[in-house]
Parts: structure tokens; sequence; C-alpha cells
């Protein structure tokens, strides 16, 4: 396993001074695979709200290890659905976006930068249908675009909300292959949420799962044997 390149330290999240989880210390080695699993309402997308900075830890510390130094960047990939319909905007337009950060608002965007948002379009097989308008997408196709959009970023951890919600079964095998293979060619740190526990053991090296306040972490091969599964589903069930 690489060294921690994410570490929180006895961090406390929630609203309004109200803590939905505390006492949360682990860490997430660079370049990673690592899922985050729990039932509605578990605390998963305020964790993700945190980690990526929109809202602050009531208690604890994340630290980041960044190659060299460098500042953690992130892609984000929001589900398709939380994206407003209502703007007349193209693929290619909410794939562009991703270069904003690095740009700057106001300035000329350099042709260098066009050109890398098309190639990521590209690498995400979204090229051919990038000048559709995205609200008329299907949804896997509004995901390799958002994918795109994070790739844009030239992140060093890209950070997936529930990717295949909403995917039909192809869609999300070949979604989830391409996630797979970005990973392990370009070496970035992956955080995936989502309720799909077979997706889960065949890609996630590492799982926290957030159940009853508490915060579990391990591999995904221990954390989802079937023995302790049970266990976990018949607590939630009682």
């Amino acid at each position: 396993m690489n060294e921690p390149f994410i570490t929180l330290d006895n961090l406390a999240i929630g609203y309004d001074g109200q803590p939905v989880l505390s006492g949360i210390s682990l860490s997430i080695a660079l370049g990673s695979f690592t899922a985050i699993l729990g039932a509605n309402g578990s605390g998963k997308s305020t964790l993700l709200k945190t980690l990526l900075g929109l809202q602050s830890p009531l208690a604890g510390r994340i630290r980041f290890s960044a190659p060299a130094g460098a500042a953690p960047v992130f892609g984000y990939v929001p589900q398709a659905t939380q994206f407003d319909p209502l703007y007349l905007v193209t693929g290619y337009d909410v794939a562009f976006m991703g270069v904003y950060g690095r740009v700057g608002p106001g300035r000329m965007v350099p042709q260098s930068e066009r050109a890398f948002v098309r190639e990521c379009l590209q690498a995400t097989g979204a090229e051919h249908f990038a000048r559709q308008r995205f609200a008329e997408l299907s949804g896997g196709q509004k995901q390799r675009v958002l994918i795109a959009r994070a790739l844009a970023t030239k992140p060093n951890i890209l950070v997936l909300d529930e990717p295949t919600a909403g995917v039909d079964a192809a869609a999300t095998q070949a979604l989830m292959a391409f996630i797979a293979q970005i990973h392990q060619e370009r070496g970035l740190t992956i955080l995936l949420v989502t309720h799909d526990l077979p997706l889960v053991r065949r890609h996630a090296q590492q799982v926290i799962w957030l159940h009853q306040g508490k915060v579990l972490t391990g591999t995904a091969t221990e954390l989802l044997r079937p023995e302790h599964l049970a266990e976990l589903l018949d607590i939630e069930v009682a």
C-alpha cells in the first residue's frame, strides 16, 4: 500500500454545530480506490462536502500529503440528476467548465486548454455527442461528460458521487470499466460513493462504511466478507 494521501484526525462533521459523525480517524492511500458506503442519511454527503472543502469540520482536521508538496486538486463527478437541466449548454460546455479554476475568471482561455478539453471528452468516449445539449443526453452519456469535466481540472483526487445512479446496467459496466482504467493508467486517488456492493467488490481496494453513527474501515475483502456483511445488515434491519 502506498503512503497516506488523505488523513482524517479525530474529525467531527455536521451542520450548525451538530455532529453527524465524530471521532473519525483514518487514512486514504495515495493512488488507492476507496468506496464510501452507508445508508441514506448516514453522513456520506456530509463527509464528501467536508473532504471537498465545501464545509468546515466541526472538530479535528484533514491533512493532505500530495507528492512534492503540491496542493490537492479535486475532480468532482456529481450525480447527473443534480445538474440543472434548464441550462441550454452542450456537453462540451459542461466539460469546458473544468478548466475555469485553472485559467481564472475573465481571462481568455488558451487554445491548449480547449484542446485538452477535447482530449478529455475523447478519453471518456464522449466526443461524438459533446455538441448535443447536455439535458438531452442519456444518463450514461451525461456521466461521461461529467467525468470529462472532472479530468479537465487535472486532478490528483477523483471524487464520484453515485456516478451510476439512474444509469442502466450496460452503461454502468462501461463507466466503471473506464474509471478503473484511468485509475490504473493515471494513478489517480479515487473516492467513490455508491450503494452498489458488487461494484465495490470488483473495483475498490478500501471501504469506508458509515454505519449507525460509526465509521468502519478496512479493505474491501475484509469488510465485505459474507459473515461480516450479514452481521452488519442484520444490525441495520434490527
